[in-house]
């Protein structure tokens, strides 16, 4: 099935905080959802888990040659080629911005190939192989946008590999070669780890080979880096640009995270790096691989995280939770009689520590899952038990994520989400107007050749209305033929469009 996913629209990923480089490829807007590839759905990955925590006797080694050699063959080079439209100026301006994404998908000074109104450019990062049978864990930066994509093992042999799913929420990607036998690297349990745990990062720094570096777990829970889901492991082992993407590993060579990003004034590493969970790996890979996509939970609610003062003006004894701003009606919160002005300190029995953990055990838990939440309500404490939906605009149209995939629908590339109030705000959409707005077209594809862009907001398909994302999904399911007439709304203006994806390219 062709699907069509809610994605934003991007900005460079290079970000000044304060005169801090953070060195992403995070994607920011009014809407995101994953994006996937058009292949069948699998089953799951089989990976070789250790759940053990690492052994803390005190006891320093001289010595991590053991656990390079068993870490070494399951971090691979993924190489990557697409084209960056030239047209609206010189390419050169793209060097300092654009291009210097820093962790491997747009290498500093790698080459590009002119062949205007567009030019090819190349990228390097790293995968880690988590299964004997092909699958690799990558960041969603690396791969973004790639038209052709190549991966090397250490053993010097080079597949052409294919993206089965991608998640800028997570900023997390897996892509698959055809080979059997592979090192699969051993997995550990990511929520195990402690600060002050060694750690080494495995990766293909600036595309010279791999590079070991070492250092440890500096903290846990790192947030506010700009996705949508976060919980990074921060660590002070030296990670540089083309990193990204490979392996974190523990004393025993375990995996314990996806090198991610670094905090940087330099745009090098100076001590402040970021690795993704391996528990959050596993589970955006094994939605992505088993079921093409990745349903999250859904319980409406605005929160926010304690400060101090609102601690005192709660009466919490600590500032620890997540504070009910806000509850969407007809929501599973509502429903099951959450208030603003609650304090969730407990989820599944778990301790919540802030808004941005809730938001990930929320997440993460099956939609229909009945689920018990702990609460403060002035002061008392109160047991709810929602049951949680799928969080809603998670349609899906068009893929668009693998050049060489079947596909079985239309609109393959583009990104669609409903017209919520932020959207009219930013976009100036009358009230009266219905739709789905585009969020994101894929470079190369059919419709973006057809003209279709960003911001414009979808009212008909072959001449049918579309109220909705959903209603959009429906109308590019099983088409006729792959020609599609479109009826778009831009800039106060309706106008048709013909995507014909028999031509493309």
């Amino acid at each position: 099935m062709s699907t069509i996913s809610n994605r934003i629209m991007k900005r460079t990923s290079t970000l000044a905080l304060a005169g801090v480089i953070l060195a992403a490829a995070a994607a920011l807007g009014f809407s995101q959802k994953l994006e996937i590839g058009t292949n069948a759905p699998a089953g799951p990955v089989r990976l070789s888990i250790d759940n053990r925590p690492v052994e803390r006797s005190g006891k320093f080694t001289t010595s991590f040659a053991p656990v390079v050699k068993k870490v070494a063959p399951s971090v691979v080079k993924v190489s990557t080629t697409s084209k960056v439209d030239t047209s609206m100026g010189d390419p050169s301006q793209f060097d300092d911005s654009f291009l210097r994404r820093f962790f491997g998908d747009q290498m500093p000074g790698r080459g590009f190939h002119h062949n205007a109104p567009s030019m090819r450019q190349h990228g390097v990062g790293s995968g880690v192989i988590v299964s004997e049978d092909g699958y690799i864990l990558t960041n969603n930066h690396v791969v973004d946008g790639a038209q052709d994509l190549k991966v090397t093992l250490t053993d010097g042999r080079e597949f052409t590999a294919k993206v089965i799913g991608r998640d800028p929420k997570t900023d997390l990607a897996v892509i698959k070669i055809s080979a059997k036998g592979l090192p699969a690297i051993e997995v550990a349990d990511s929520e195990k780890i402690e600060v002050g745990d060694l750690v080494l990062a495995v990766g293909n720094p600036f595309g010279i080979g791999q590079t070991v570096t070492m250092g440890m777990v500096s903290a846990k829970g790192r947030g506010n880096m700009g996705l949508d889901y976060e919980d990074f492991i921060q660590t002070d082992a030296a990670i540089n640009p083309g990193n990204s993407g490979g392996a974190l590993v523990d004393a025993e060579g375990r995996l314990v995270g996806i090198n991610t990003m670094i905090l940087s004034r330099s745009g090098g590493s100076q001590g402040i790096g970021f690795a993704i969970p391996s528990s959050m790996a596993r589970y955006v890979m094994d939605g992505l691989v088993t079921n093409g996509h990745i349903t999250r939970g859904y319980l409406g609610v605005y929160i926010q995280d304690i400060s101090p003062a609102l601690a005192s003006e709660f009466k919490l004894k600590e500032g620890q939770g997540a504070l009910v701003s806000d509850v969407t009606p007809k929501s599973p919160a509502e429903k099951a009689g959450l208030k603003s002005g609650d304090v969730v300190t407990e989820f599944q029995g778990k301790a919540v520590r802030d808004s941005r953990q809730l938001k990930l055990e929320v997440a993460e838990t099956k939609p229909g899952s009945k689920v018990t939440l702990k609460v403060l309500r002035d002061g008392s404490p109160v047991t709810l038990q929602p049951v949680l939906q799928t969080l809603p605009g998670e349609e899906q149209l068009a893929k668009g994520a693998s050049p060489s995939a079947e596909d079985n629908g239309t609109l393959n590339g583009v990104t669609v989400s409903d017209i919520d109030g932020r959207a009219r705000q930013e976009l100036d959409i009358p009230e009266h107007l219905h739709g789905a707005v585009v969020t994101e077209v894929e470079p190369d594809s059919a419709a973006s050749e057809a003209g279709l862009k960003p911001g414009d907001v979808i009212l008909e398909i072959n001449r049918h209305p579309v109220k909705t994302a959903d209603e959009a999904v429906r109308l590019t399911e099983n088409p006729k033929d792959k020609k599609t007439l479109l009826r778009v709304w831009s800039k106060g203006a309706s106008h048709y469009v013909v995507v014909d994806e028999e031509k493309a390219g």
